[in-house]
């Protein structure tokens, strides 16, 4: 690996869950230190390589967790959130890969240093559910997360608008009760993990709002406008209240933009 783009590329196209996190880890210390050009040479795969398990079901089939009061629940819920960050790792390694030629250098750095963070999310779950008796990929999962990276692949503010503006800001909205839930029953390890994800996924979506803003600028759009036109195009989901308005905020992400949507599912 030489270049930016093909270490992104080796990141997506490891499928073993352990051999993907030090390989997004290695990837992101060689680029720290200048060990990988800027160079976009190859392209990202259609989709990234998966482990045998977790077994991948249609949302609609996928069994109901809880709130996690019971260990049985707790582990359940841990289980989708390693999902969830096992994800994220090839989402954030795509994005510098598919996306970096449009942008300056920054956004690299920024995604880059995202899908390491997501490693280590993805590690401390897993760690909590071998604690716990469990490890990733004992129970079923689904591949939402991919499917909106796939519904964007051709459009880079159509990714910044979907999967950190609204995917992950669901993430902000949700984390502060589950940590409260978590901790009323005693399991404040867990509850510590969720509570450090949930900081970093701030700057998280802190990065992909920046970066939103900042091309809709350069490219002559109107940030809240278009990110709406943009979610009514790719975006087939509904956009759940209670919002966490303060951290959302603090990442950036004014009311402006989704204020008076709650509920829409056409947005």
């Amino acid at each position: 690996m030489h270049t930016v783009a093909e270490a992104c590329r080796a990141v997506l196209l490891a499928g073993d869950p352990y051999a993907k996190v030090r390989l997004a880890r290695t990837v992101a210390r060689a680029w720290r230190r200048g060990g990988l050009t800027h160079v976009f040479n190859v392209a990202m795969p259609e989709r990234p390589a998966r482990p045998p398990r977790p077994e991948l079901l249609p949302p609609s089939r996928m069994p109901k967790r809880g709130k996690g009061g019971s260990e049985r629940g707790r582990i359940a819920m841990l289980h989708a959130l390693a999902h969830i960050e096992f994800g994220a790792i090839d989402l954030a390694f795509d994005a510098a890969g598919r996306f970096g030629a449009e942008f300056p250098r920054g956004f690299v750095d920024d995604w880059i240093g995202v899908g390491a963070d997501e490693a280590i999310h993805f590690a401390l779950l897993d760690r909590r559910l071998k604690s716990l008796g469990s490890s990733y990929g004992a129970l079923p999962a689904h591949d939402g997360l991919w499917e909106a990276a796939e519904q964007t692949a051709g459009d880079s503010l159509a990714r910044l608008a979907v999967v950190p503006m609204i995917l992950e800001a669901r993430g902000l909205d949700v984390t502060p009760a589950t940590v409260e839930r978590l901790e009323r029953v005693g399991d404040h390890r867990s509850a510590a993990i969720l509570w450090r994800i949930y900081h970093d996924e701030i700057r998280h979506v802190g990065a992909g709002t920046r970066w939103f803003k900042t091309a809709c600028e350069s490219r002559g759009f109107e940030p809240i406008s278009h990110w709406k036109r943009l979610t009514k195009t790719y975006f087939r989901g509904v956009l759940k209240p209670p919002f966490n308005d303060s951290a959302r905020d603090e990442a950036g992400l004014s009311r402006d933009f989704y204020a008076g949507l709650a509920g829409a599912r056409d947005v």
